[in-house]
């Protein structure tokens, strides 16, 4: 992940003590939503919970790759491995692949898109990347800078494939989120940024396809892994769309981890936000350790950073979130 604005100074160590861990189901009934089932078999009782040690493993097979750069041997085995698992819960994987300029040169690059249908075909998109980004002077494999998200939706898309839904929902797996230059905005591309390749291709494929009017709402996950995790409302994303997130986090007993300050972050939501899409953006860019050390584009970005407890608070807080979503889209 890399960003135009990082903070210099990381704010006081964060120790708040977490809540007791409601389910998302229970979170959805006290709020009053509910919605028929698809299909007959698929009720409430039955849909699983989001389970962190789940995506834990997904991670750690991840981070076993090594670095994961766009283009790299690394991240076709990473993309092999996320399709055999989605295809392992009876979903169906596409590649969105295309080739386009870099500082580096000519890179394949592939986005991965799951669709869970829903009763209509307008979609809200839960996204993240997983690529790493380049580096020649150290080995950086990004346990939590595309590690995480990745791993993430995997485990999202075993909870979330067999749970009523109004709107089709549908996952992303963002290549290219990573700039090939050092910095974020360093160099660019014929006018084009060297960094979210993915997502600015998705929303320019959905202009072109005529679908781009379908998406309705779109969540970004991003460094969600850190053990004292703590993601401020990113200041450009949608503020109802913000509201229902933070809020339901509130309902399921993470607040902890979802602090109500807000802060600029530029990332992969970027592209839908100017295309017109309400788009939000999960992300804890406050990576360093108490005393300065940072981890972020480091090779200290390992998983020896990391918990569970934050990959369950995120899962917890969208699995209760998305029929507010989806019954705010209804109103």
């Amino acid at each position: 992940m890399t960003r135009a604005l990082v903070r210099l100074v990381r704010l006081a160590p964060f120790a708040a003590a977490k809540a007791p861990v409601a389910t998302a189901l229970a979170a959805v009934a006290v709020l009053g939503v509910a919605f028929a089932p698809v299909r007959a078999a698929d009720t409430p009782q039955a849909a699983p919970a989001f389970d962190s040690a789940r995506a834990w493993a997904h991670l750690e097979k991840m981070v076993a790759f090594g670095p994961r750069p766009a283009g790299s041997p690394a991240i076709e085995q990473t993309r092999d491995y996320i399709k055999a698992q989605i295809e392992s819960f009876g979903l169906k994987v596409e590649e969105q692949a295309w080739t386009t300029p870099t500082p580096q040169g000519q890179v394949r690059m592939v986005n991965l898109v799951v669709r869970l249908a829903g009763r209509r075909p307008d979609r809200i998109l839960l996204t993240g990347h997983y690529d790493t980004k380049p580096f020649k002077a150290f080995r950086f494999v990004g346990a939590n800078d595309g590690g995480s998200s990745g791993a993430f939706l995997v485990e999202l898309a075993r909870v979330l494939k067999d749970r009523p839904r109004e709107f089709t929902w549908e996952l992303v797996w963002f290549d290219g989120e990573e700039a090939f230059c050092t910095n974020w905005d360093e160099c660019t591309n014929n006018g084009s940024p060297d960094n979210t390749y993915g997502s600015r291709h998705y929303v320019d494929a959905a202009r072109a396809d005529g679908s781009l009017s379908s998406i309705k709402a779109m969540i970004l996950v991003d460094m969600i892994a850190e053990r004292n995790a703590r993601f401020q409302r990113e200041a450009s994303s949608t503020k109802w769309l913000k509201d229902i997130i933070w809020n339901a986090a509130r309902t399921v007993g993470h607040a902890s981890y979802f602090p109500m300050s807000e802060t600029p972050i530029e990332d992969d939501h970027y592209a839908f936000l100017e295309a017109g899409v309400p788009a939000a953006d999960i992300i804890d860019l406050e990576y360093w350790s108490s005393t300065g050390q940072m981890y972020w584009h480091t090779a200290l970005d390992t998983l020896d950073k990391l918990d569970r407890e934050p990959l369950q608070a995120v899962g917890d807080t969208l699995v209760a979130a998305l029929p507010l979503i989806e019954k705010h889209l209804m109103q």
